[in-house]
């Protein structure tokens, strides 16, 4: 029989995953099921007025921040689904814990609970189709009760597939500390790498410099300035040509690529002095500060030759521009910066709204690029241990689409 006359398989006959454990692999194909076959599914009874700042127990909710009570309904193994929001992400949980009257536990397993728990986080965007559609997508009980599972006969492969799962999980959650440690030593290290308040030299300075006095006072205009974009038209969007650098790809430290715009090859040469390059930092204009942390960023690959859009500027100085870059990040400077743009809706930066803040800079370029290479090397590795992660979560995602089977709803 030709592959064109092949008739399909039934979705029974392709309960079969792509990868399989080598003890498995004669075992029979898996069961298609639903939730309430394999366990218990209820919602809680809380409320929002029910989440106290230190309590004994985890309250879940909708939200993917887990709040806390003093009170508990269960003691059990327990995977939560939040009822309401956008993204239905379950969480796992053993223990005692509190849940709000629109989440949901699923409970009293017939089956591997933690197996469950990766079925229905690999499963996650179905159970937002399935959601009812009102003000926000809302999960009702006999949508949850029903909802498809596929399972393998033997406790012994949904417990090995559970765990191997969750080793997996264990590594990213290790990397993701790490990272996290990275940044605070960042954190610490430019508190004493820059003078603080009231100071006029660093706490730690690098020996050769320690018999060059006090750091100069100047006002942040005579240290760098802000080459602002251009004003291209929406008109001008091409579905390839030159990059087009706007607001949105600047965030924290790092160049985003969510979202790609271009404008026409010709602009590069007819607006040239309004191209970046590789090694450049951009700051963002509007809504320049987010969660207390300055929205810029040093040039990448992907965006050199790019052009500058009018809400988006360059840092151009006479200085050390790396130097620039972190002395930007620091949190008396993000404070003052914050603190000049104050009132306005939505928060719009101009380089004349601080231009006469003062500052302390180190008086040779040599201190200067000494602290910003050492600072550099630092974001080399969270850079590094953020790529690390994310290769992990690729991997994780390849892995959950190989041994769970592939489903046609």
């Amino acid at each position: 029989m030709n592959k064109e006359n092949k008739p399909a398989l039934s979705k029974v006959e392709r309960l079969i995953p792509e990868l399989r454990f080598p003890e498995f692999r004669n075992e029979s194909r898996w069961e298609h099921k639903s939730l309430s076959d394999v366990c218990d599914v209820t919602n809680g009874k809380a409320n929002a007025q029910d989440h106290i700042e230190e309590g004994k127990y985890p309250l879940f909710d909708r939200s993917e921040v887990i709040k806390a009570s003093n009170e508990f309904i269960f003691d059990c193994e327990a995977v939560i689904i939040p009822g309401e929001g956008m993204r239905f992400i379950p969480k796992y949980y053993k223990g005692r814990f509190n849940l709000h009257q629109r989440a949901y536990a699923l409970k009293d397993f017939n089956c591997s609970g933690l197996f469950v728990y990766y079925s229905m986080l690999h499963r996650s965007d179905l159970l937002s189709q399935k959601a009812v559609r009102s003000t926000v997508l809302s999960l009702r009980l006999p949508i949850l009760q029903d909802f498809p599972i596929e399972i393998p006969n033997k406790t012994q492969e949904q417990q090995k597939i559970a765990s191997c799962l969750s080793s997996l999980d264990e590594l990213i959650t290790a990397h993701s500390q790490k990272l996290e440690l990275l940044k605070d030593h960042k954190k610490g290290l430019m508190q004493n790498l820059f003078p603080q308040e009231g100071e006029t030299v660093p706490k730690v300075r690098f020996k050769e410099f320690e018999n060059d006095g006090e750091w100069l006072e100047k006002k942040l205009g005579e240290v760098f300035s802000i080459f602002q974009g251009f004003a291209f038209s929406s008109d001008d969007n091409a579905t390839n040509g030159t990059r087009w650098l706007k607001i949105a790809d600047v965030g924290i430290q790092e160049m985003k690529n969510d979202t790609q715009s271009f404008l026409p090859k010709s602009f590069q040469e007819q607006f040239d002095k309004f191209l970046v390059k590789k090694g450049d930092f951009v700051l963002a204009l509007t809504r320049p500060i987010l969660n207390g942390q300055l929205k810029i960023a040093e040039v990448d690959e992907t965006f050199h030759n790019a052009l500058l859009n009018q809400r988006v500027g360059k840092i151009v100085s006479d200085n050390n521009t790396s130097f620039v870059y972190y002395l930007l990040q620091t949190a008396e400077m993000v404070n003052s910066i914050n603190n000049n743009i104050a009132g306005n809706e939505p928060p719009n930066l101009s380089f004349q709204q601080i231009e006469n803040i003062l500052i302390l800079i180190p008086p040779t370029t040599s201190e200067q690029q000494i602290i910003a290479s050492c600072l550099s090397s630092l974001d080399a590795l969270i850079t590094a241990q953020a790529e690390k992660i994310k290769q992990l979560n690729l991997h994780k995602k390849g892995l959950m689409q190989g041994v769970f089977p592939k489903i046609q709803d």
